[in-house]
């Protein structure tokens, strides 16, 4: 496919085609039709038709990605008549185009344009859940070293920081952090938090927050006086994710969160390189 045709198509569907509400991209299946090469209506709608069973097939709402919609056309002599229509999204539309005649070179066209762009979007979604996470781990982090420095402040000493930790595990997962570990094969030398999936290093983190919050204006003064703090919010947070059908000791172990930094960081320099000169 030229250069030039390939140009002209991703402008006519993106540029032409694509419409935006409320910051939702979506097309509409009577413009998508005519970029299509399907003249008839009535044919299109089998295409639509065996897109919406495809999507159903996938496990995704069809309803939420094929809305239906009114849509208002000029008629001879100024008239106008109200047409069915559907509100389509990126991924409506690339399965749309799996499903139509790839002899048809726009069709040929589509079905690589959506598929490329929705693994885009797949792509960043992905991505924004890796950067919540490493956030969510650096601000643990964070608060556990806020907790150290209270335990210091309050009892002269913050030896038992680890202890204390630890036993807010055992009350956040029902089994000891030593336990957790050899579940999610976690190595010794590495933190358990390090292999913790989003929701249990906010729950940590909670947690934490509450212990340090009480720890002042309750005098808690002693090693046993934190501990029992920090192991009744542990127990408050679990009692929370269990009601909401979260058991944390029963989630799956999540990737090195220090892994899954240093693959993000390796492509944000490779994005933000700029290309070499063009040899002269």
């Amino acid at each position: 496919m030229k250069t030039e045709l390939v140009q002209t198509l991703t402008e006519t569907f993106e540029g032409h085609a694509q419409k935006t509400e409320q910051g939702v991209e979506y097309w509409l299946a009577r413009d998508l039709q005519h970029l299509l090469s399907y003249t008839e209506w009535r044919n299109f709608g089998a295409v639509l038709s065996k897109a919406k069973t495809a999507c159903y097939l996938s496990d995704h709402p069809v309803t939420d990605h094929f809305v239906d919609v009114n849509k208002t056309i000029a008629m001879p002599k100024g008239a106008q008549k109200e047409v069915d229509d559907l509100m389509l999204t990126r991924y409506a539309c690339y399965l749309i185009a799996q499903n139509g005649d790839p002899k048809k070179l726009p069709i040929a066209f589509a079905q690589t344009y959506f598929a490329v762009q929705t693994r885009k979007a797949e792509l960043i979604a992905q991505r924004l859940l890796e950067a919540e996470r490493i956030a969510a781990r650096k601000k643990l982090s964070q608060t556990e070293k806020d907790l150290s420095a209270v335990i210091f402040e309050r009892t002269g000493g913050n030896q038992d920081f680890a202890f204390i930790r630890s036993k807010g595990d055992h009350a956040l997962f029902g089994k000891s952090t030593q336990a957790m570990k050899a579940q999610w094969q976690v190595p010794d030398s590495r933190p358990l938090a390090d292999f913790a999936p989003t929701i249990i290093l906010k729950a940590k983190d909670f947690a934490a927050e509450i212990t340090i919050f009480n720890a002042r204006p309750h005098q808690l003064g002693t090693e046993v006086a934190i501990s029992s703090e920090h192991v009744t919010n542990n127990k408050a947070v679990r009692d929370t994710l269990l009601q909401r059908g979260i058991r944390p000791e029963s989630l799956p172990v999540a990737e090195d969160v220090k892994k899954v930094e240093r693959r993000l960081t390796t492509e944000e320099k490779k994005a933000l390189k700029k290309p070499d000169a063009l040899d002269s």
